[in-house]
């Protein structure tokens, strides 16, 4: 979890190196030391009261794991194949919008972080560099798409992904409407930042967060600047944009015949129910993301930790479940997989590191991440992950 806010203060002027980041709660110290508020409020924020966004790590604390011994843990292999993707760790980068307002390298980062640790990384519908920039990245890509009410719009990002060779395709199901930020409605968040009194103080004291975003590459959305006025400006709230411009008609005909179009791997990403899990398996999808969006839509809702059991009783032996969000330790991680999850995957928890320390930031969150792993491989007495089991697991 989290520190209480009453040691955040104390926290603060020690966590000021990456090489001192031995956690996600170090990167996020630091990464509220560097971003202006807003921008790091939009990272750091959930929907109407935030207890999802809570919820969502808070679930694998009721979660006990039980360890065995003696079992010649000398040699580890964490590598997973999810989706016919073949992965060092069994933990990648989800997709996540803006990321070039909380470093300026964005994706980039991100993609050659992942490499190096050869995991998998998404890109986003709002991505801050196109399909085509990672196209060179020697390590599986997903992209993830927003289903836009042009569908001019959402054929061409399809298309772009085809011919950039990604390897998944997620389309995100859980956007229908945009989630009461209320935190971005406090601060006026908007992509990019207004330039009001109020931004422009948070600017002057963040000047490294500035010179950065206002002397490098321009800011723009490049999946969406060639369709619609906001690839270069969102001037209203990310939550307004889903209820503006995303299909609120979409259903599931509309998934099979974007997953009929890609023609390869194919996830819906936000699958929270039995009866949804089933209908994707149904429409001939590949994988599955059990997801709230990081608790920012339905606050209430359940975590995908604690509904994680009765999607793999119900599809796992037909689908890959993927456990998405909430994850800030290895051990949540081992508690997926012992579950049935094929893999987890995340976005605060390299957020936080990119805008700490873009790229090496990045690099240090996974490396940290997948040396708490092995670690608890080691502990748990497993070699492999397919040791990984719920006769390892008792509920508080």
């Amino acid at each position: 979890m989290l520190p209480p806010m009453g040691d955040m203060l104390k926290l603060i002027r020690w966590a000021v190196r990456i090489d001192r980041c031995n956690n996600v709660a170090d990167f996020r110290l630091m990464a509220r030391r560097r971003l202006p508020g807003p921008i790091f409020h939009y990272i750091d924020g959930g929907a109407d009261d935030e207890v999802t966004y809570r919820r969502n790590t808070e679930a694998y604390e009721r979660c006990d794991l039980v360890p065995n011994v003696l079992a010649g843990v000398e040699s580890i292999d964490m590598s997973i194949t999810v989706m016919g993707q073949k992965i060092d760790m069994p933990l990648f980068c989800a997709p996540t919008a803006l990321q070039r307002l909380f470093h300026h390298d964005g994706e980039r980062a991100v993609a050659k972080a992942a490499e190096k640790f050869g995991t998998m990384f998404g890109i986003s519908s709002l991505g801050t560099i196109s399909i085509e920039a990672v196209s060179t990245i020697k390590t599986p890509k997903l992209f993830q798409l927003y289903f836009h009410k042009d569908r001019g719009l959402t054929n061409s990002m399809i298309e772009r992904c085809v011919a950039a060779n990604f390897d998944v395709l997620a389309l995100t199901v859980d956007t229908i409407t945009g989630g009461n930020r209320e935190r971005d409605l406090r601060t006026g968040f908007t992509s990019p930042p207004r330039l009001t009194l109020k931004s422009l103080l948070s600017f002057a004291m963040h000047p490294r967060w500035a010179a950065n975003y206002f002397m490098r590459e321009k800011f723009e959305l490049p999946q969406l600047k060639d369709y619609v006025k906001e690839g270069s400006s969102i001037s209203v709230s990310v939550g307004d944009y889903f209820s503006t411009m995303l299909d609120q008609s979409m259903n599931w005909q509309d998934a099979e015949d974007v997953r009929k179009k890609w023609g390869k791997q194919f996830c819906l990403k936000g699958i929270m129910s039995i009866a949804d899990a089933k209908r994707a398996v149904d429409i001939g999808a590949t994988g599955i993301m059990v997801s709230n969006h990081g608790g920012r839509q339905l606050d209430g809702s359940r975590s995908p930790f604690d509904q994680l059991a009765e999607i793999v009783n119900a599809v796992g032996d037909r689908i890959d479940v993927i456990c998405d969000g909430g994850i800030t330790r290895g051990t949540h991680v081992l508690k997926a997989l012992s579950v049935g999850a094929k893999a987890c995957s995340g976005g605060r928890f390299y957020l936080y590191a990119l805008a700490a320390a873009g790229q090496a930031g990045v690099e240090r969150a996974l490396g940290n991440l997948r040396a708490e792993i092995e670690r608890d491989m080691k502990l748990m007495g497993c070699q492999s992950v397919d040791q990984l089991s719920r006769v390892n697991l008792r509920f508080r």
